[in-house]
């Protein structure tokens, strides 16, 4: 099977490679100069994606040819990690600028290798713990009376180290926890609070539009949603219908705000007609070929009988 497509007769090529989705099937996106060979050599940054939203930025230090979807080790805080390759060249930087990245600031890390079988099967295995580990922490979290929640866990792809992303809505201690964890599952931790938004993004689903959440396929930056955006919009206070899967009042009814707001400003009120400010010249029906006459027939059988008399007289005009 060819997986290369043509546009405008090979003047426009592209792989599938460019527009597959990430094995992770969170936050996809589009590597539209995927196939220009100048494209890899503007920036040897690459990023690589990990368990659900988790992205990180590598730096490609020993020109591998990676490409989207390549598996790769990369250097991890200790040991290795095995992610995926999800965006190489020019838009690795675009994305960067996206999430406000400061590479002054931010540790760019090397990728090792491209990931071997023996690295790909000691992750799975590490992978295949997450669940019975979360289910053991919570436990543990609930015995010393915490007020958080472990809402994941993810394995780093050596083994030998695990982030427990936790939900509290305060200042929580687990230096006690921490040690529990530790004793416990026999692994460095990393303890990593989010937002209830956020876990949503990380467990995935489908809204009541029909799509994929968009917490989970392109938002990345959370901005608080308040009623007054459903009043603003005459939308009901029914909590059933504004709450999303994470308990929060849905992040898209923000979308439309800035349009009642402006609408709002020039005086309108909400069901009044829009009335366009072009005045144009009403310009009515013109039949040009007279199609549209139904004498039309007429015209033509009255025109038919005269030119019809005039051969008459022609014939009988004619010596005989």
């Amino acid at each position: 099977m060819n997986d290369t497509f043509t546009l405008n007769n090979e003047a426009c090529r592209f792989s599938n490679n460019a527009c597959k989705r990430n094995s992770a099937h969170m936050l996809p996106v589009v590597d539209w100069l995927n196939d220009l060979p100048e494209n890899v050599k503007e920036t040897d940054l690459v990023e690589v994606q990990f368990k659900n939203t988790r992205k990180g930025y590598y730096r490609n230090a020993d020109h591998l040819p990676l490409e989207k979807g390549t598996k790769v080790a990369v250097e991890g805080n200790p040991g290795h990690d095995i992610g995926e390759v999800t965006l190489t060249g020019r838009l690795v930087v675009n994305q960067m600028k996206k999430y406000h990245i400061d590479l002054e600031r931010y540790e760019i890390r090397a990728i090792y290798r491209v990931a071997t079988e023996q690295d790909l099967q000691r992750a799975e295995e590490a992978h295949a713990k997450e669940h019975k580990t979360m289910i053991d922490a919570r436990q543990m979290a609930k015995s010393l009376g915490l007020e958080m929640k472990i809402g994941d866990v993810e394995y780093q792809g050596d083994g030998t180290k695990a982030i427990f992303y936790y939900i509290a809505d305060g200042r929580v201690d687990f230096r006690q926890l921490i040690k529990l964890y530790a004793e416990a599952f026999r692994i460095r931790i990393e303890m990593k609070q989010i937002g209830a938004r956020q876990e949503a993004g990380r467990i995935g689903g489908t809204g009541p539009c029909g799509r994929e959440l968009c917490c989970s396929t392109w938002m990345t930056q959370f901005t608080s949603v308040g009623t007054g955006a459903a009043r603003l919009q005459h939308i009901s206070p029914n909590p059933q219908k504004l709450a999303g899967q994470c308990a929060k009042l849905k992040c898209c009814l923000n979308y439309e705000v800035p349009v009642y707001e402006d609408a709002k400003k020039r005086g309108e009120v909400l069901g009044s007609p829009v009335v366009d400010d072009v005045q144009e010249e009403e310009i009515g029906f013109q039949n040009a070929v007279g199609e549209g006459d139904v004498t039309r027939f007429d015209k033509k059988r009255k025109n038919n009988n005269f030119h019809r008399n005039d051969r008459q007289k022609s014939r009988s005009n004619r010596p005989q």
